[in-house]
Formats: structure tokens, sequence, C-alpha cells
């Protein structure tokens, strides 16, 4: 890709970060729009999570295996079909008449979706092959979440209000067409030297571990932890897990070679991503839910008060871009598990949604941390393996996204349903009672916070980066990636 202009560089990284937006915008517009939906399907909270995590569960699902396949057949080709699949998806959204139906559209998009992030990413590596202008490039892709954090809720109250709830998927098609034509006509096709063989069980035994834990989290608190139902998915969770690693260490080209996690930084920055999503999937929920069920507010007033929250995590995170090019992604990450961890403090221990200061004061911290994550989470899974394993290591790093975008909603949810259920401190929908009901919750986001901080300061150090050197040396040894391809570091 060196005989790229430096225009068709700029153009092909505006198209992938289209389709992160369509994608990122499309979950962002969709919480705004919970309680709408809640009233007009008559849905449960356990309703609501599914039709969030029914598309981060396919998504996460599907991502490794969309980033190999795209790896062998050509990374242009699996995007096309990315995206006429996510833009398809999204008008059968609009036309669900049900529940049901929507969760089997929103299954739909994940597929499109699950074509889109990685395979972008990968095509993004294999352009900006420099280590400080790729890490500027990702730093670009990571402004493009604030950008559908900011726009997002704004756009989606706007739209819930004045037109309705199934208004907000139509935003996706003229994206998605103006996508599909500038793909096919500015993006050259890329393939890996050597791509991995297909592993249809490992996909299998990856969906059925994830399917299963989040099942369980979500339907648990209706069904009873000891009910068949739940023990069901308990031992399917097991077995997925004690299959997938017996299985994939006899594989000589596995789903995920397991070898990558013998660097630190690359497995730490699986722990961040899932942990960071999390909290950030954890806390647009509760939030969300707050300020429209709890205070009364319209879709546009909701998504006008998270605004400062959106608006610094777009701003921060072309700042870690930077950062993580010139110093490494150790301070960014410290930063961002510090706000992240303060943010989910204020309302688990000082009742932040009680106090609109405070509340304000939690949005803007979480905005902080989580503008300043998302870059060092790409730039380290990516530096330092062979970029003919682009897609793969991509995909991990999406994978984990989804896969903590899933459980944040699952485990936050099934927390707050336990605790509405149970009266905790007065009447569900008062703003006592949600407190109360929320406060273990908030906990669980703070403790994510914590996490992205240790984890961070742990696997960015000298001998993390010894490991990931190793490791390099062990993918591809004629040819030490490391050096070549990591990140400077402070």
């Amino acid at each position: 890709m060196d005989e790229l202009t430096p225009r068709r560089r700029l153009l092909i990284l505006s198209i992938c970060c289209m389709s992160l937006l369509i994608v990122s915008l499309d979950n962002t517009v969709l919480n705004v729009a919970l309680p709408a939906m809640r009233r007009d399907l008559d849905a449960s909270v356990a309703g609501m999570q599914w039709t969030i995590d029914a598309y981060t569960l396919v998504l996460a699902a599907l991502l490794m295996l969309a980033g190999s396949t795209a790896d062998r057949i050509g990374r242009r080709k699996v995007f096309t079909v990315g995206v006429v699949l996510f833009t398809a998806g999204s008008v059968l959204c609009s036309l669900a008449p049900s529940l049901g139906w929507l969760i089997a559209f929103r299954m739909i998009q994940a597929v499109g979706g699950s074509m889109l992030n990685p395979v972008a990413m990968s095509i993004i590596t294999n352009t900006f092959t420099e280590p400080r202008e790729r890490a500027r490039a990702i730093g670009v892709w990571g402004a493009v979440v604030g950008i559908s954090m900011a726009a997002g809720p704004l756009i989606g109250g706007l739209l819930v209000d004045s037109v309705g709830w199934r208004s907000i998927f139509w935003i996706n098609l003229p994206v998605g067409i103006l996508a599909l034509v500038l793909t096919l006509r500015y993006i050259p096709e890329s393939r890996a030297e050597h791509p991995r063989r297909p592993d249809p069980v490992g996909q299998l035994l990856v969906a059925g571990l994830l399917g299963s834990v989040t099942f369980g989290i979500i339907e648990a608190p209706a069904a009873g932890l000891r009910s068949p139902l739940i023990l069901g998915c308990g031992l399917v969770a097991v077995l997925s897990l004690a299959g997938l690693l017996a299985y994939e260490s006899r594989r000589a080209e596995p789903l995920i070679d397991p070898r990558f996690f013998r660097s630190a930084p690359f497995s730490g920055a699986t722990v961040i991503a899932v942990s960071a999503f999390a909290a950030l999937s954890g806390f647009l929920f509760l939030n969300t839910l707050y300020l429209q069920d709890v205070r009364g507010l319209g879709a546009l007033d909701a998504g006008l008060y998270m605004l400062p929250m959106a608006v610094l995590a777009f701003l921060c995170a072309p700042v870690s871009g930077r950062l993580v090019a010139t110093r490494g992604p150790r301070l960014p990450l410290l930063v961002a598990g510090v706000t992240m961890g303060a943010s989910g403090l204020l309302f688990a221990a000082f009742s932040a949604e009680s106090s609109t200061p405070l509340l304000f004061c939690g949005y803007v911290l979480f905005g902080i941390g989580f503008g300043l994550v998302n870059a060092p989470i790409t730039n380290t899974a990516v530096s330092g393996m062979p970029r003919a394993q682009a897609g793969v290591a991509a995909a991990v790093a999406s994978t984990s996204r989804q896969t903590g975008g899933a459980l944040g909603v699952a485990i936050v949810g099934a927390v707050l349903a336990a605790g509405m259920a149970g009266g905790a401190g007065g009447e569900a929908g008062s703003a006592a009672g949600f407190a109360a009901a929320a406060q273990p919750a908030w906990w669980i986001i703070t403790a994510c916070g914590l996490l992205v901080l240790f984890v961070g300061f742990a696997t960015s150090g000298n001998w993390a980066q010894e490991t990931a050197r190793r490791t390099a040396l062990a993918l591809e040894p004629e040819a030490c990636p490391l050096h070549k391809d990591a990140a400077p570091r402070h």
C-alpha cells in the first residue's frame, strides 16, 4: 500500500471511519430510544437488554471469523458485504412489528457490523504502516466514537421526540449507501499472505460461551439462580470454555492464536477493552433509564444532559492518539482508569444522580476517561503483531469491546432489575428507589474503572514490553515486527 497517495489514504481512513460511525451511532441512538421502545412494545427491562445484547452478542461472536475471512478472501470484499447487510438490517429494524422481530433484525445488523470494524481496522493497519502515522490514524478512529457519543443522544432524542423511535434506524441508510459507493471506488483489495484456515468448531464454541453467559445473566433475575434454565446456561458456558481451550490448543491454525496472549500488552488491552466497554454500556443504560423514567425528561432533553460526557470523549480521543504516538499507552490508560473509576464512585458512594452538579461532574469525568482509553486499546492490540494477521488481531480487540458491552448491559441490567423487583429503598419509579436499586451497579462500574487503571499500569512497563518482543519473535521470527510497528514508549 506504499504507493497510495496521501489523498487516497485520507479517503480510505474516512471510509473506514464511516463504518465505525454508523455502528457506534446505532448503539448511542438506541440507548436514548429505549424508554420509548419499552412503552411502545410493552417490553420489560430484560426485553430492553436484549435489544442491545442480541446485537452485541452476535457481533462479538462473529468478529474474529470476519477478520480472518477478510484476511483470506479479501478485505474490501468482506467490508462491502458488511455495509450492505448492516444497512439492510437497519431498514428492517425500522419496520419491526414486535419486540421479537426487532431483536431478530438487530441480529442481522450485527452480522453486517461484524464485517465492518475489524476489517476496517485491518485496512487502516495495512494503509498506515509507519507507527506514528498509524497511531494518529487510530486516534482519528477513536474520535469517531466520541462523535457518535456526542451526536447519537441529540439525533436520537430529536428523532424520537418528533418522529418516533423507528426513525433512529433511518439515519444509517444514507451513510451506508455513501460508504458503499466510496468503498467500491477508492479502497483497494488486500489479503494476508498466509491467512488462517476456517475454524467452524472454534466459532461455535465461542458463540456458545458468549451466548450462554449473557443469556443466563439477563434472565437470572426473573427465572432465579437455581432454575434449570440458568443452571443449564452455566453448564453450557463451562463446557464451551473447556471445549474451546482443549480444541484450540491442538489446532495448527486456531481461531485465536493462544500465543497472542503471551504478550502482556496484548492481554492487557483485551482486559481493558472488556472493562472499559462494560463500564460504558452500563453507564449509558443506567443514565438513560434514570433521566427519562425517573426525572421524566424527554428523549432530546436526556440527550442534552449527557452531552458533556460525549463532548469530552470526542475531544480527548485524538489527544489520546497523539499521546500514544509520542509517549506510549501508559499515561492515557492511567488517566482513563482514574477518571472512569472516580465517575462511578460519585454515583456509587455520593448519589450523584440526586444532585445536578454532581451528575454533570460524573458525566465529565467519564467522558474524559472513555475518550482516552480507546486509542491505547487498538494500538496495543495491533502494534507488534505481524501485519499478515492484522485482521485477527484487530478482531480480538473489537471482540473484547463488544463482549464488554454485552456483559455491561447484562450485568448492570440484571442488578438493576433485581433491586427494583426487591423494592430496595422505595418505589422503583422514585429517585430514591432507583438510586438504591442502581447502587450495586455503580460499584461494578467503579470496579471496571479501577481495573483499567491497574491493568494499564501493569501491562505498559518494561517487563510487559519484553513479553511483547518475545511474542513477536515467536509469531514471525524472520522479522520481529515489534521494532518496526510498535508505538514509542515514554
